[in-house]
């Protein structure tokens, strides 16, 4: 198993050089960065897009993209090395390639005319033509498209009409071609050219789906016209609100004939149109930078809650005649279809924009579009990461939300290098390629500094002394490294023979280490790589871990001692750059790449049996260690650096039992970031820890619901009372409005309708403010009318009158005619007053509710349990299993915190979790402790799992089948047994033959299998599973206990040539029962893989067990049909019911099955990284022929691979590997 886990990713942005960039197709949408495509896929079951798959085979920037349109699953993309490239989306593969083309392939499109055909072309042409199969395969020149008189910036081929197509050129004509007519060649150029040089390039082109000839296009000054391509004929040209309006991209909308989108270049302004105004009907402003490129889904997402029932009139209620919807103004009777634009900015964001609803569906603000050469952590803050590009620009992110909080301003050239001031200072210095280097204030978003001692040439590393605050080191090309105050003034100057890339502050003292990686010194001790060693980065805990990143795309980890590789990733699609991690998390590390992503990863596998010495409790001379020590070959890690230390000092401070502060800092310190700070923080609440040591991010993460409403009240009055700085807060910073209304908006769901209303006054939105302030109450609702009056009789507005008629302050609205001299007005609102019309509202209220408040709170507490688990698994299921804890802990409900860490194979933090939160947690932790112990056989280090089985009550058998698996000589043995508490081996031996002897079928297997003649448990054990499967009513927990101590037998013993009858018997009916444990615990991915490896084992083996290859298919397929029909909802494809008699084969199943004894862990495991895509070699699992997405797990011949998550669910149901070897798999 990898001993490197990857936690997280930073997707790269969308390029914003070449034009189609982005695509969509069904449920799919796919966008560029510079080297590799990113595709996103619709989730279904929570209505949301998801990072599916990173493709990357570009070696340099990749031109464009495009989808077939015949299959939603190939696509086709371009690259500046001519190189065309066919790519498999389901299968993430290369399925053709074209080399050399003739030119760069600019401009890439699949033709609508034939079935496997794309079409590309540079510059003036020709239109190439590569037909990828079939007879006619290989690559041809486009009869007519050829020797144009302009470079072409994009075409078209018509969706319709065979063959038509259009290109545009950047002199701002168009050239038309169709088979059998004249082809039309630089045509159509905006009018204002007509006669000039000048030129005014098509930035977007798109044929009306609706039409054979129309065609909508944009030129970069003029803006957009509608042509008639058979008449060439302008129809309509669109007028923009403003001349400095310019658009870079266009859609049609395909759910509302006539209607389009179009992105603003200057400002993120999406405009909505139709064809037949000649101005937009909607603009949206989405963001501050301009839009790059932008595509409509064909097919709206389905809504996944509807909250209304689709039968009843919207505008009826119970009591009133059916109202006709309210007249909508010209504008909005052009209102949105449910569309969803994909949205591509110029500083690399990428977003999903649901047009109806107005919001994001998804957003990935600012990602980096160009290498990222640098990456270090804050000095102060373990949580925040800067990362610097070629593309210009320092970028600051939080690697718990994995999102973008502030950018630097940008066009500073290639940043190679940056370094954080130290503690709290907020700045970063950075080193450029030709504008020296620089000093940015994150916080005021501006550069305060800049540095130009070594001229023009490149600085290559930038470092800030952290002993004197003053002080900040550049190397450069030029052969020095210069040492300066943060003010400007030289220091010292060192000469350096060639270009210097690297120097560093030692943590001791003052002076300065220079190294030149050119020499590539390391290279000869460790050798591995393939390609020049570009990062390197000591571990800062154990001191001989070193880590590597090469320009071979691969991280790899050495213990130094020995000069041995311990682990090579092979994730990053390119060159691998720089390396960090922080000191505080000693065991994530960040890493950034050519590929434009950063990457998390956590090293907490290497020193599994360090951790496992934490959870033991174990003394410190097994934890942590002097580095003289820890250094000399052979010994187990141990801690050296200042973070255990300091943890280690601490704990010696505290009275009392230690043990829970303890498991909280080590865990804290080793488990990698993604919410086990939070989970540890609803610890503490639980046991009760007073609410003000809780630490001031609380309220960021997962609250526990006791806060939840205090929180959010003081966030939403913030929101209402900050301040803006002058200098704004970096990224996209919301207005005041936005603030105001978001403020509003957690108010209105705290229930805080009042301050809601106020807010919305204040925003000046009466209508929504008046239409809610009857939940408050009639006196709050009539007080606001009257403000609302008074304000439109200040503005002489007739809008005043049915205000004041609606609460019956008649005075008011007589004075109001009065004043603008509409005396008979005046004279008729009198007289109905007196005739009584106008009358004072009174409020009335019920005497008795039929409904009890405590009938309300169970409901409402029902919906809230409902609600925490809904958004648990949405977590889980995006491979954060400790986030899926936290949202248990906040309701209180510790059984399924604990399951979810164990199902995502959390198991050192559930324990110390469980530890800590005492009885509650007590069964799930002795669970984790189990499958620890099973952990600790692999390393193998068994004196620890012993160690960790007595932490267990009724720990006899756990410790029974430890000592029967363990494969140490005679003295050995028997020492484990004494630690065991268990009788040595002989005794055994006659203790085994003596409950022989009194038909004790259980104690003979247990008492055989810790003797020295294992393999005689096996016929005793084997007949009795057999002699009760022939039985009809047997059921699963009958059997298992026999059969799961039998598994333990020893692996030399069990694969001996005279047990191989017994070995086989063994392993089928440890597949069958496995199939029905796993269906027991919803383990779906498996179950068919473990009928089909007992079918294969009974078929190719001789055995003689109570078991027929035909009744194994009857119930895999009684399985299959009974479920599908469960778990098919309405809405999908209706799937064939099952049948009477499947019916009742899986009723019996279930009859044998009976509940699970541990009931929270049932479910499918999920591993944190489960959903990151690689860019490694794909890995095709052996359990089901697919792709392999997330970790990868090898079984023992070193070639077969599983998913980690199904190795996990196989493990825990079935201890022997899926190859049927008789080896035990072993993934914990």
């Amino acid at each position: 198993m990898s001993q490197v886990r990857q936690v997280g990713l930073l997707a790269a942005g969308c390029q914003p050089w070449n034009k189609d960039v982005c695509a969509a197709n069904g449920d799919r949408f796919a966008y560029c960065a510079t080297l590799a495509i990113y595709i996103y896929q619709l989730d279904h079951r929570y209505n949301e897009f998801k990072l599916h798959a990173i493709m990357s085979e570009h070696k340099k920037t990749i031109t464009a993209i495009s989808w077939c349109p015949h299959n939603p699953d190939l696509f086709a993309s371009g690259s500046t090395d001519n190189l065309v490239i066919i790519w498999n989306v389901a299968e993430q593969k290369v399925i053709a390639k074209l080399d050399n083309t003739k030119g760069i392939p600019a401009s890439l499109s699949w033709c609508w005319n034939v079935g496997d055909a794309v079409a590309f072309v540079s510059h003036r042409g020709p239109l190439f033509v590569w037909t990828i199969s079939g007879p006619d395969s290989g690559v041809t020149v486009h009869k007519e498209a050829h020797s144009f008189l302009s470079d072409i910036c994009i075409f078209r081929w018509h969706t319709q009409k065979k063959g038509k197509i259009v290109f545009g050129h950047i002199d701002g004509s168009l050239s038309i071609f169709q088979p059998g007519n004249k082809s039309q060649k630089h045509v159509l150029r905006p009018e204002s050219l007509e006669g000039t040089d000048e030129e005014d390039p098509v930035t977007a082109l798109e044929w009306d789906p609706l039409s054979t000839d129309y065609l909508l296009v944009a030129n970069l000054h003029f803006g957009i016209r509608l042509l008639d391509s058979e008449s060439l004929y302008c129809i309509t040209t669109f007028n923009f609100p403003s001349a400095a309006a310019s658009v870079q991209c266009l859609a049609w909308v395909p759910s509302a004939p006539g209607m389009f989108v179009t992105g603003d270049s200057q400002v993120g302004v999406l405009r909505v149109w139709n064809v037949s105004k000649t101005t937009p009907i909607e603009n949206f402003k989405l963001k501050k930078t301009g839009f790059h490129c932008l595509h409509v889904l064909n097919s709206p997402p389905r809504k996944k809650f509807s909250t209304q029932s689709p039968t009843k009139n919207h505008y009826t209620s119970s009591t009133s005649e059916a109202v006709p919807p309210p007249t909508l103004t010209q504008n909005q009777a052009f209102s949105l279809p449910p569309g969803h634009a994909v949205c591509c900015f110029l500083d690399g964001g990428v977003g999903l924009y649901d047009m109806g609803a107005k919001k994001w569906d998804f957003l990935r603000d600012l990602g980096h579009v160009e290498t990222i050469f640098d990456c270090k952590f804050k000095p102060d803050d373990p949580n925040l990461l800067a990362t610097a590009s070629f593309d210009g620009t320092i970028k600051v992110w939080d690697i718990n939300t994995l999102t973008a909080v502030y950018t630097s301003p940008g066009n500073e050239g290639v940043i190679y290098s940056l370094s954080w001031a130290p503690g709290d200072l907020n700045c970063i210095a950075g080193a450029t390629s030709r504008n020296g280097a620089f000093i940015w204030d994150v916080k005021r978003g501006k550069i305060v500094q800049r540095f130009n001692e070594h001229g023009k040439n490149g600085i290559f590393c930038v470092a800030w002394s952290h002993k004197d605050s003053k002080r900040i080191a550049t190397c450069s090309g030029d052969g020095f490294c210069i040492i300066r105050t943060i003010d400007g003034k030289v220091l010292h100057k060192y000469k350096h023979p060639a270009a210097v890339f690297g120097c560093d502050w030692s943590q001791n003292n003052n002076s300065v280490r220079i190294w030149d990686y050119t020499q590539d010194a390391c290279i000869n001790i460790l050798s591995g790589h393939t390609a020049p060693v570009r990062g390197l980065m000591w571990n800062t805990e154990i001191p001989y871990l070193l880590v590597s990143g090469s320009w071979d795309y691969t991280i790899k980890v050495w213990d130094t001692r020995e000069g041995t590789c311990l682990d090579t990733v092979y994730d990053h699609g390119a060159d691998v750059y720089g390396l960090t991690c922080h000191p505080s998390r000693p065991f994530t590390m960040a890493s950034c790449s050519r590929d434009s992503t950063v990457r998390l990863w956590s090293l907490t596998p290497l020193i599994t049996p360090l951790q496992i010495n934490i959870l033991a409790d174990r003394s410190w001379e097994e934890i942590i260690g002097n580095t003289d020590h820890a250094i000399e070959q052979g010994t187990p890690p141990l801690l050296c650096g200042k973070v255990s230390r300091d943890i280690k000092h601490k704990i010696e401070k505290l009275t009392g039992n230690p043990r829970a502060k303890k498991l909280r800092w080590f865990s804290e310190c080793l488990s990698p970031p993604g919410g086990s700070d939070n989970l540890w923080n609803l610890v503490a609440v639980i046991r009760g820890q007073d609410d003000s040591l809780l630490p001031q991010n609380y309220c960021k993460g997962i609250m526990h619901l006791k806060h939840l409403i205090k929180f959010r009240t003081s966030e939403a009055q913030e929101l209402t009372t900050v301040k803006m700085s002058k200098f704004g807060g970096g990224i996209g910073v919301p207005t005041k409005e936005e603030r105001l209304r978001e403020a509003a908006d957690i108010h209105l769901r705290l229930g805080q309708i009042q301050r809601y209303c106020e807010l919305m006054v204040g925003l000046g939105e009466w209508d929504k403010a008046l239409s809610l302030a009857p939940g408050v109450s009639v006196k709050y609702w009539k007080k606001l009318m009257q403000r609302r009056a008074d304000q439109l009789i200040q503005e002489d507005k007739d809008d005043v009158i049915p205000y004041c008629i609606a609460i019956g302050d008649v005075k008011k609205l007589v004075d109001f005619f009065m004043s603008r001299g509409q005396l008979k007005e005046a004279l008729l609102v009198a007289q109905a007053a007196c005739e009584g019309n106008m009358q004072t509202l009174h409020v009335s209220t019920p005497k008795e509710s039929s409904y009890s408040d405590d009938t309300y709170k169970e409901d409402f507490n029902e919906l809230l349990h409902k609600v925490s688990e809904e958004l648990s698994e949405w977590y889980f299921q995006d491979g954060r299993a400790v986030l899926a804890a936290c949202c248990q802990l906040a309701v209180d409900n510790t059984e399924l915190a604990m399951a979810y860490l164990i199902r995502g194979n959390e198991l050192e933090l559930a324990v110390c979790v469980g530890t800590v939160l005492g009885e509650s947690a007590a069964p799930a932790t002795h669970y984790a402790l189990e499958l620890l112990a099973r952990k600790c056989m692999m390393i193998p280090t068994w004196n620890l799992a012993a160690d960790l089985l007595l932490m267990t009550p009724d720990n006899e058998l756990h410790l029974v089948k430890l000592c029967a698996f363990y494969p140490g000589c005679t003295e050995e043995i028997n020492d484990l047994h004494e630690k065991c508490k268990l009788p040595t081996l002989e005794e055994c031996m006659q203790l085994a033959e003596a409950a022989h002897a009194d038909g004790n079928i259980f104690e003979t297997v247990k008492y055989y299998l810790l003797s020295q003649e294992p393999e005689k448990a096996l016929p005793i054990g084997i007949d009795f599973i057999k002699e009760y499967i022939i039985s009809s009513d047997w059921t699963l927990d009958t059997i298992y206990p026999v059969l799961d101590l039998l598994s333990y037998i020893r692996t030399e013993k069990l694969l001996l040539h005279t047990c191989t009858k017994a070995r086989n018997e063994l392993l089928i009916l440890c597949g069958y029962v496995g199939a029905l444990l796993a269906i027991r615990r919803l383990y779906q991915s498996i179950v068919p893989a473990l009928y089909e490896y007992t079918s294969q084992l009974l078929k190719r083996r001789v055995v003689s067990v109570p078991l027929k290859i035909e009744h194994l298919s009857e119930e895999l397929d009684a399985w299959r049909a009974c479920t599908q029909s469960m778990s098919r909802s309405s809405e999908e494809s209706a799937c064939t019911p099952p049948s009477d008699s499947q019916k009742m084969v899986y009723a019996t199943l279930l009859k044998r099955l009976q509940e699970e004894p541990l009931g929270g862990i049932v479910g499918p495991d999920y591993v944190t990284g489960s959903n990151l895509p690689s860019h490694s070699d794909t890995h095709i699992s052996c359990l089901t022929g697919l792709k392999i997405q997330g970790p990868v797990f090898f079984l023992e011949d070193g070639k077969s691979t599983i998913s980690l998550n199904d190795a996990l669910m196989w493990a825990k149901v079935n201890p022997f590997s899926p190859l049927g070897t008789g080896i035990r798999l072993n993934p914990f």
